[in-house]
């Protein structure tokens, strides 16, 4: 696939772009955010749809907790080499560029590691519950400033879930639902009361997925007003939601099998 292996961002046409749609992400609620559709030539696109692995056919990183049942891959040895071409054009000069121009954040920093984004997938009756991402990076050491996602989900229907939500700051109302429809591009800046997720279980058919590329920027430093203390993911419930304690989760990853077991079944009497 030549054509799409010499697919280039240029300035020529994002430029323009970020200046059209830079109001809207400034002014947008419950954080700054927009939403993008037709982002890429289809044929790009396809072409990273088309490599895209399995569950079975690589070594994805896996989630399977109370707050998340996902799959994540980083490795881009692992990956095609459409895709692979095309997260490091989302890496390079023009595209940083023109997230500086759109976002108003100076001295952007991409992520040559992909820590935590990449590609990502969730399968039927996967979810991620509302969250504030991490905000630092700490092999880099830079403050998160910017997610990006693209969406690579072919003829997805409403029913079938998955949409993005974005939740205002004391998690009392969520103020949008996006779909996450196949060549649909969205930007929001990452803060602490940047709540979003898709908490409720896919119900796509068992050989769907919600498929999507996740891109994080940074910058070395970040504005007095956004400064916090360093986080990991936090996650956050909604009005009437209660998780159930992932301990058995976290004990399988440092308990013996034979004893994680014997706890189940003392714990079940």
């Amino acid at each position: 696939m030549p054509g799409v292996l010499e697919f280039a961002f240029r300035r020529e046409e994002l430029f323009p772009l970020a200046d059209k749609v830079r109001e809207d992400f400034l002014n947008a609620s419950p954080f700054r955010h927009v939403v993008i559709d037709d982002f890429l030539p289809a044929e790009v696109l396809e072409a990273v749809l088309e490599e895209f692995p399995e569950p079975r056919d690589v070594e994805w990183q896996r989630f399977d907790t109370s707050q998340e049942v996902k799959l994540a891959l980083s490795d881009t040895e692992q990956m095609g080499p459409a895709t692979r071409h095309l997260l490091a054009e989302f890496n390079g000069q023009v595209f940083t560029s023109f997230l500086e121009r759109l976002s108003g954040i100076d001295k952007l920093i991409p992520d040559p590691h992909y820590d935590g984004g990449g590609l990502h997938q969730i399968r039927a009756g996967g979810f991620l519950k509302v969250h504030a991402d991490f905000n630092l990076n700490k092999r880099l050491n830079v403050d998160r400033r910017l997610n990006g996602l693209v969406y690579l989900n072919k003829d997805w229907e409403e029913g079938y879930g998955g949409h993005l939500q974005l939740w205002n700051k004391d998690m009392s109302t969520c103020e949008h639902k996006i779909l996450p429809v196949f060549n649909r591009f969205v930007l929001f800046a990452t803060t602490d009361d940047a709540n979003h997720g898709h908490p409720d279980p896919l119900t796509c058919p068992d050989d769907r997925a919600r498929r999507s590329m996740a891109l994080y920027y940074y910058s070395n430093g970040r504005p007095d007003e956004e400064v916090g203390e360093d986080h990991t993911t936090l996650f956050k419930q909604r009005p009437g939601e209660q998780w159930k304690s992932n301990l058995r989760q976290v004990a399988k990853r440092w308990v013996p099998p034979v004893l994680v077991d014997l706890a189940s079944r003392n714990g079940a009497k």
